[in-house]
């Protein structure tokens, strides 16, 4: 069900934007990481800040639930991919508001997009686990098909190629990101079919994934928030992405009436907007192997191909059938 929850006191002095994430806000995650950037924007006195969450992932809900709540607000803030199929109707009937999609890619005179460029830190994080694996297969592990998601999981198989083509790769979208009994057996099939390191872009249902790490004694690859810190017995790196960043970035302009025409894109050439955060179980030499990448995906030496064509892992279905490589 559909919460809103005021950060900011209410008063006149500042505009009231609304702050939207699918699920839970608090969720440990790519969400929490958002909900940070609302934090900073409001302390900064840049507006005044309500939370939008406990929405499930149906554009029409979500949309119905957008659309009554406008009537409260001066702008809008979607955090997340999901965002691309719903904004563009909110925006179309509140013409004179302004709104924006961080991790999106709809845009309108009214509606901006702003891409926290995490398929470069998942890039690194494919290097990392092509380098890193003893049984010569990775996972990846993620939960709705939405385009930020997409766009990393094909960044992430490019650099498991770009690194060592001979890797095999199981990649999957288990369809929730919030649910720890549905990505506890996805990450346990993944495991149990070979692989060792496991990249997970998952929301509250990460707990799933990192028991089904420590039952299986695989490797996790975190991305958003520095999961190396959290659990360093599980997480051997960690892709982060500065959302936070890019949501107060969008909440500014959005509270100015500044409405970039072109999609804003944050990533290493803008600054310290997303990397890869590395364990104590990372050699050195392999920690130096991928500063080189590093250089030339911020001097733009290393464009990435934001596509994956090739086959999927489903839990029961033949090996042959699954794999990538």
């Amino acid at each position: 069900m559909m919460r809103i929850r005021p950060l900011s006191p209410s008063g006149k002095d500042l505009p009231e934007i609304a702050v939207v994430v699918v699920g839970e806000a608090n969720d440990d995650g790519f969400n929490a990481s958002g909900l940070a950037g609302a934090r900073a924007a409001k302390d900064a006195g840049i507006a005044r800040i309500s939370i939008i969450d406990g929405l499930a992932y149906d554009a029409r809900a979500i949309t119905e639930s957008l659309l009554a709540a406008m009537a409260d607000f001066d702008g809008l803030v979607f955090i997340g991919g999901q965002g691309d199929s719903v904004m563009p109707h909110i925006a179309r009937a509140f013409g004179r508001k302004r709104f924006a999609i961080v991790q999106g890619e709809s845009r309108l005179a009214n509606l901006a997009c702003y891409d926290v460029a995490q398929e470069q830190s998942a890039f690194l994080a494919g290097c990392l686990a092509a380098w890193m694996t003893r049984t010569g297969t990775v996972g990846h592990l993620s939960g709705h098909r939405v385009r930020p998601g997409l766009k990393a999981r094909a960044a992430f198989v490019e650099g498991v190629r770009h690194a060592a083509p001979d890797v095999a790769v199981l990649t999957s979208f288990c369809g929730s990101q919030d649910d720890n009994q549905v990505t506890r057996q996805w990450a346990d099939a993944q495991i149990e079919a070979g692989a060792d390191i496991i990249f997970t872009m998952l929301n509250g249902a990460r707990s799933g994934a990192i028991d089904a790490c420590r039952a299986g004694e695989a490797w996790q690859i975190g991305n958003a928030l520095d999961w190396v810190a959290l659990h360093p017995d599980v997480f051997l790196a960690s892709a982060l992405a500065r959302i936070d960043r890019g949501v107060e970035r969008a909440i500014a302009d959005v509270a100015a009436g500044n409405m970039p025409v072109a999609s804003v894109s944050l990533g290493l050439a803008e600054g310290d907007y997303v990397g890869l955060s590395l364990g104590g179980e990372v050699p050195d030499d392999v920690a130096e192997r991928l500063q080189p990448v590093v250089r030339a995906l911020k001097g733009g030496d290393l464009a990435l191909g934001g596509d994956f064509d090739g086959p999927e892992f489903v839990p029961g279905v033949a090996a042959e059938a699954r794999e990538c490589s």
